[in-house]
């Protein structure tokens, strides 16, 4: 029962319920937050950049001799976006490494000052050896698609990719391991 003389003690306790509540309630929005995800990672953006480059990508597969002229020809780069691990074990002759993971406008325009640079790239899954350097990954997950993908979405859209399924050893290949040429 209440009493005049508890009043000051109830008003405490109410203000320590109320007190509690509020943190509570920050506490679970602070939750919400963070269940939302970061406002760094728009995964939205993601599949709007990707629906945009469908059609820009399969437009520019190109054959093994396609991309043999088109490496040959001024302001074109090959671009091998596998490990430095991978590279270092094999790669096409006169690509330049850049790992995926390691994408940011600086490490790009490092290496790649020029947006109106030619970009051609490969990645394992257009190698049917399925040894190292170049195992194959699941179809859907090929590096290709999402290095595709980042190098538009940086501002690189001279992009093109091997379309083919070769060996590392097929001579029109030129491939490059170990610091030696492979035999071909």
């Amino acid at each position: 029962m209440y009493s005049r003389s508890n009043g000051p003690r109830n008003s405490l306790i109410c203000g320590l319920l109320a007190l509690i509540a509020f943190v509570g309630i920050g506490l679970m929005a602070s939750a919400q937050d963070t269940r939302a995800g970061s406002p760094e990672i728009d995964y939205k953006g993601f599949l709007a950049l990707t629906e945009e480059v469908f059609e820009l990508r399969e437009d520019r597969l190109v054959s093994l001799e396609t991309f043999n002229q088109m490496k040959a020809e001024p302001d074109t780069i090959i671009l091998d976006t596998r490990s430095r691990e991978a590279y270092d074990i094999g790669h096409i002759q006169g690509a330049i490494n850049l790992p995926f993971s390691d994408f940011t406008d600086a490490k790009l325009a490092s290496i790649i000052p020029s947006k109106d640079t030619r970009i051609l790239i490969y990645c394992n899954n257009n190698f049917s050896d399925n040894l190292a350097p170049v195992v194959l990954k699941r179809v859907e997950l090929a590096l290709n698609i999402p290095t595709f993908i980042n190098l538009y979405g940086y501002g690189y859209e001279d992009i093109y990719e091997l379309g083919a399924l070769t060996k590392t050893y097929a001579p029109a290949v030129d491939w490059f391991g170990a610091g030696d040429q492979i035999e071909n």
